[in-house]
């Protein structure tokens, strides 16, 4: 991407104060689909979002983003799994000093059938993106693999860890003590991964409502399906 034709495709406009590309048509008119709108906040980068047309504004309305005296604290102090971001748009939350965020997702194409994990790893500043094939699986299976694999990455076991998933199934398997019928292997390791932190909580977020760290755990776990 990032050639003439692409730009003809995209235009620059602003979400949430940010400067992002949203997809127009010839008309520059904004390209809906099932109410939502396609953007990326860098034509380069292969993911994207899609969010309501609603939040999208002129580029004027950007605001451009400072960084404070804790998140380049925060940087100097990253994990050494994590890496600078590349892409200019700003992390999909804002991950409170010294706290690792990570956004999980998992797909499947037929249930089971071909199947993907996506992870999104936040830290300060940075951040790590995971992206794998694990061959023919359920959703259940993807989604919980995501967490594990992402899990997995983490080299500080001293740091609180957030972990974001859509999927009541692994709420409920890890947290709340219900009784799986299956996989109850993976979800044993995963417990066992869990253990070894001094803070964890799973948190449930609601899937495909443009939450960004969400949708862009999705589009990871979508592009490894196809892997």
């Amino acid at each position: 991407m990032g050639d003439s034709n692409d730009k003809s495709s995209w235009k620059r406009m602003s979400f949430k104060g940010n400067k992002v590309w949203a997809e127009v048509s010839d008309t520059e008119a904004l390209l809906v689909n099932q109410g939502k709108v396609r953007i990326k906040y860098s034509l380069n980068q292969d993911y994207e979002y899609q969010v309501s047309p609603d939040s999208l504004g002129p580029e004027s309305c950007a605001v451009p983003k400072q960084s404070s005296k804790k998140e380049k604290k925060a940087k100097t102090k990253a994990p050494r799994s994590f890496l600078p971001r590349k892409e200019p748009g700003p992390p999909a939350v804002e991950a409170p000093p010294g706290v690792i965020v990570i956004y999980t997702d998992g797909a499947s194409s037929g249930n089971p059938g071909p199947a993907g994990i996506g992870a999104l790893l936040l830290y300060g500043g940075h951040e790590k993106e995971l992206s794998e094939s694990i061959g023919t699986a359920t959703n259940n299976v993807a989604e919980l693999t995501a967490i594990k694999r992402a899990l997995e990455e983490l080299k500080r076991m001293d740091l609180p860890v957030e972990i974001h998933t859509d999927s009541s199934y692994c709420i409920g398997v890890l947290t709340k003590g219900w009784k799986p019928n299956m996989n109850s292997g993976l979800i044993s390791e995963i417990r066992t991964l869990m253990n070894r932190f001094s803070r964890i909580r799973l948190i449930k977020t609601k899937g495909h409502s443009g939450i960004p760290g969400n949708e862009r755990a999705d589009s990871l776990a979508t592009a490894a399906v196809k892997k």
